[in-house]
């Protein structure tokens, strides 16, 4: 906020104004820069103004009286009126000056530029002594110009004044020339705004996480509110500005400017460079959609083409399947992934890639349907003891997945060379189609287990096996712990603790604790094959949709 005391340091204030009186409110802000033609001029005065006489006032005109009364009361920030030419000479001390406590009493005469600070001492302007007081009793400052243009001075106090608009004016017009309509990737467009702003700045995703640049306190920013924002800081605050896209299904992705320190005096001005940054990160993300969409309908037109391949792939489709970095040769194994109900899948095939990587597992993914399917290829067959560690590694993958992007998970099992790939994809399709019915082995089944599930379907339907599994189930019933699905998933993990402890979503205790009321209520040794084999029989019966 500028002052009086600021503008007292102008260059083209420095040489001519001195204070005349009224020095203890010289820190009071100055928001606007009024010229007057005289003390008499009937404008009115607005709060934090600083009113310039452009015509020097009559010796002793109670009209100054007058407006230092009228600016106190509208709450402004001080009075300047001007004199003449400055004098050649400087007063010599006792030349009749008004400066010290030996000046006659009525007028003080105001000396040149030799005078100090509230002496009321400028040559050819006579200040009435009660002026003077009257300034000081008031706590206005009482300013004196001597020589040039009153004009001048308020021409260069308005443009102190407008400095944060021109700052902003510049830095919205350097930002312009930086984010032109070229198309910047997000590591560009946070390079070049943090070289214009000099500040920290970084881009975040949709769960606050920084995607380029790097900031302190990237958790600070609300992600689920998409308008701009600023958050106080110790010390400073962020801003932060969303760049979206139209399509709803879009993660939004917000552009961050940490302030601290001096440049926290900027935060008035920063948003408005803040926006068009964040324009020039939308339009990066327009031309990636159109380019994840062009490719996406490339990725599923090929996958059509070898899913239809009843013969030895032509050198054309082999030539696009090495152009789309994908593997003929080996041991495949097909994965399918539902999605979760109206999701726009291609954002979000990305970050599948991403989290099958982060559990040790390579594959192929591809859009297709309402999901995803995919595959992993070994160079070997690989041995049972293999596809159980991918099966798991599966199954992690799924659990991060499950509720935010996918629904279900089917896995299909190995099969060589081209024509093995629809047939493992076939089959993870059976397995997925299976496994969205199946909340007990959460929402996951491999195609190992399909032909069993698909066998003890069959058993399971008919009608005297079903009320013989209801009683024989029927001590659980009504029990605290949902017992009957508890033992269910227990026995699609193999009598895993640690397994239905993930799937149910429970500490690994609470299953172990359950299991052992099941065991006490049932009468039974769930080690023992043939008593486990009836229950998961029972379990299957009771469980089927629709029952």
């Amino acid at each position: 906020m500028t002052s009086v005391r600021r503008l007292l340091a102008l260059p083209e204030w420095s040489g001519q104004v001195r204070v005349l009186a009224g020095a203890a409110g010289l820190d009071a802000p100055v928001r606007a820069v009024r010229p007057l033609a005289g003390p008499a001029a009937g404008h009115a005065v607005a709060a934090d103004e600083l009113v310039i006489v452009t015509i020097p006032p009559q010796p002793a005109d109670w009209r100054l009286d007058a407006l230092l009364r009228r600016v106190v009361d509208a709450g402004g920030a001080g009075v300047l009126v001007p004199c003449g030419p400055p004098p050649s000479t400087v007063a010599a001390p006792g030349a009749g000056t008004a400066a010290g406590p030996g000046a006659a009493e009525g007028t003080g005469t105001v000396a040149g530029s030799g005078a100090t600070e509230g002496s009321g001492a400028v040559k050819g302007l006579e200040v009435s002594r009660a002026t003077l007081l009257l300034a000081d009793r008031l706590g206005l400052p009482l300013l004196g110009a001597v020589g040039g243009d009153p004009l001048d001075l308020v021409v260069a106090a308005r443009l102190l004044l407008a400095e944060p608009e021109i700052d902003r004016a510049r830095l919205v017009l350097a930002a312009h020339q930086a984010f032109d309509n070229r198309t910047c990737t997000p590591e560009d467009v946070v390079r070049r705004l943090q070289d214009l702003l000099g500040v920290p700045v970084a881009l975040l995703d949709d769960r606050g996480q920084p995607l380029a640049g790097e900031i302190a306190e990237p958790g600070a920013v609300r992600v689920d509110e998409f308008v701009p924002q600023r958050v106080p800081l110790d010390g400073g605050m962020l801003l932060a500005h969303p760049a979206l896209l139209p399509h709803p299904a879009r993660p939004t992705l917000w552009l961050v400017a940490e302030l601290r320190g001096t440049a926290a005096a900027r935060a008035e001005i920063v948003p408005p460079a803040l926006a068009v940054a964040a324009a020039a990160v939308q339009r990066w993300l327009l031309v990636h959609r159109v380019e994840l969409e062009r490719d996406a309908r490339a990725r599923t037109a090929l996958l059509g083409d070898l899913l239809r391949l009843d013969a030895e792939p032509s050198a054309q489709l082999r030539r696009r399947v090495a152009d789309a970095g994908w593997q003929l040769g080996g041991w495949h194994v097909g994965l399918r992934i539902g999605a979760v109900p109206a999701l726009d899948l291609v954002p979000w095939t990305a970050e599948i890639s991403r989290v099958l990587r982060a559990e040790g597992v390579e594959a192929v993914v591809v859009e297709h349907g309402e999901g995803w399917t995919g595959w992993t290829t070994f160079a070997q067959e690989p041995t049972p003891a293999r596809v159980r560690t991918l099966a798991a590694k599966l199954r992690a993958a799924h659990r991060k997945l499950r509720g935010s992007i996918a629904d279900h998970m089917g896995v299909g099992r190995p099969h060589p060379w081209p024509e093995g790939l629809a047939g493992t994809v076939a089959e993870a399709t059976d397995a997925a189609r299976l496994a969205a019915t199946r909340p007990e082995a959460g929402f996951f089944l491999q195609v190992d287990q399909l032909g069993m599930a698909q066998l003890l379907l069959e058993w399971t339907r008919t009608d005297t096996f079903e009320p013989a599994a209801r009683a024989l189930l029927a001590p659980l019933r009504d029990q605290p712990g949902d017992l009957i699905r508890t033992l269910s998933a227990y026995l699609d993990a193999e009598s895993s603790i640690a397994e239905t402890a993930a799937v149910l979503g429970v500490h690994r205790n609470t299953v172990a604790a359950r299991i052992d009321r099941v065991e006490r209520l049932l009468g039974v040794d769930l080690g023992h094959r043939d008593e486990r084999l009836a229950l998961h029989l029972a379990c299957r019966t009771v469980t089927l949709p629709g029952r």
